[in-house]
């Protein structure tokens, strides 16, 4: 007979799953070591085994802000989301399906809404801000995953002639030796710097 199951031992075998790119009711139903049609007794589908994923992945990242300029506490909520996707690429694209469901990821969404407002960001500028802040996090997460400025591509890149792209073939020999944690936190900063706030925005206008 099939025990009771908890939330986070459905979570922790879905992200298991998950690591290996083959998500569905059936491979997580034989992780779990049970039939599909008991797992039916707990979720009703894939889309709410995905959910839980996320959910589980964004409990465990702090969503306090830190003490410091806005910038600073933007650049710490978004590290703490990198970090804790760190050892899970492949659950990365399912926040953009749940982003609007998980309580993990609404809760982090308040924090940096919160930092936001505090920090004189209101109405369409706050629109625009987090949605930059939050399609940076989730694009360098890929692509630090799937094309890392470290991995073959970026070779590739670098060995191209450089009479016939010279600009592309330097950029590359250069992004080579540039960190994951310096390439993530720096183009965070360059975006942050964009974001200058509502008074030089307003000016702009």
């Amino acid at each position: 007979m099939e025990h009771d199951l908890t939330t986070d031992q459905l979570a922790v075998a879905a992200l298991a799953v998950v690591d290996r790119r083959d998500l569905s009711m059936r491979t997580v139903a034989a992780e779990l070591g049970m039939s599909p049609m008991g797992l039916y007794r707990y979720v009703t589908d894939r889309d709410e085994l995905e959910r839980l994923v996320v959910d589980h992945i964004f409990d465990t990242v702090d969503v306090r802000p830190p003490a410091g300029p806005w910038e600073t506490q933007v650049v710490a909520l978004a590290e703490r989301v990198r970090a804790a996707f760190a050892a899970h690429p492949a659950a990365v694209a399912l926040t953009l399906t749940h982003r609007h469901r998980s309580p993990g990821v609404l809760r982090w969404a308040e924090s940096l809404l919160g930092v936001l407002t505090d920090a004189g960001f209101a109405d369409r500028e706050r629109v625009v801000a987090v949605r930059a802040v939050f399609s940076y996090l989730v694009g360098a997460m890929q692509l630090e995953h799937l094309g890392p400025l470290s991995g073959a591509g970026t070779r590739a890149l670098a060995e191209l002639h450089p009479d016939d792209f010279p600009h592309t073939s330097a950029n590359a020999r250069r992004a080579l030796s540039l960190p994951a944690d310096e390439e993530f936190t720096e183009g965070l900063h360059a975006l942050l710097r964009g974001l200058t706030g509502p008074e030089s925005t307003r000016a702009r206008r």
